[in-house]
């Protein structure tokens, strides 16, 4: 289970995130859905540390994050596939999975191959660089990545953003299979309708703050989520 409670995150006079409160149950999908600037990536960005809150709590199965290092916080199994990638575009699709690993002392091959199952194109361009891949190949390394470190939790910012609608389906057909093998997911996306299909529990962010919350199929049945994001009015 994690645990984020009346979280507050301040950007100098700005208040981007207004004391939320949300769970994430383990073997879940729990998606964060709104508008941009709604406070998404910044929830995450916390929770893995790379952010520091003003106040409030994130817990681990009770084990309390805020605080803490990234560096801390990846050993207690929560990864994060960052917004845009951000792979190591002169590395090798193998070196930059590796690097994901970087907290790892044991044998990493199993890891490995469970990524090229994952992702068969992964493994034909295991030697290619991974700046010469497409913008949805660099997605599925960055997701392979943060796979490495073993997580029991990891985070997705946008994984969906700037790609075409066939690769965004075989992504979230990923998500899915990521979770069925045991792995918690935390998605953050503006690709409602997407994200709200596969999601067990869904809340809706609006300028910093929760304004609905429920099932992913309750949210997509109301009527102003269809409205302010599906593009339908629900009639």
């Amino acid at each position: 289970m994690l645990e984020v409670s009346n979280l507050i995150i301040n950007y100098g006079g700005i208040q981007a995130v207004r004391g939320i409160s949300f769970e994430v149950p383990s073997g879940k999908i729990c998606t964060l859905v709104g508008a941009n600037g709604a406070g998404k990536s910044s929830t995450l960005r916390a929770i893995t540390g790379l952010v520091k809150a003003k106040s409030g709590s994130v817990k681990l199965d009770g084990l309390e994050l805020l605080g803490r290092k990234t560096e801390e916080i990846v050993r207690h199994k929560i990864t994060l596939v960052p917004e845009g990638r951000h792979v190591f575009p002169d590395q090798t699709v193998l070196e930059n999975l590796k690097i994901g690993a970087y907290l790892r002392k044991d044998d990493l091959e199993e890891s490995i191959q469970r990524v090229y199952g994952l992702f068969p194109r992964l493994k034909e361009r295991s030697w290619q660089q991974a700046g010469t891949l497409s913008g949805g190949e660099q997605q599925m390394l960055a997701v392979g990545r943060a796979l490495m470190a073993d997580p029991d939790v990891i985070m997705m910012d946008e994984p969906s953003l700037g790609l075409a609608p066939i690769v965004v389906q075989e992504i979230f057909d990923i998500i899915r299979k990521i979770n069925e093998q045991g792995c918690t997911v935390l998605l953050v996306e503006q690709n409602a309708n997407m994200a709200l299909h596969i999601a067990d529990y869904a809340y809706v962010m609006e300028n910093g703050k929760i304004t609905m919350q429920g099932t992913g199929h309750e949210l997509l049945e109301d009527p102003k989520v269809k409205a302010a994001y599906l593009g339908t009015t629900g009639r």
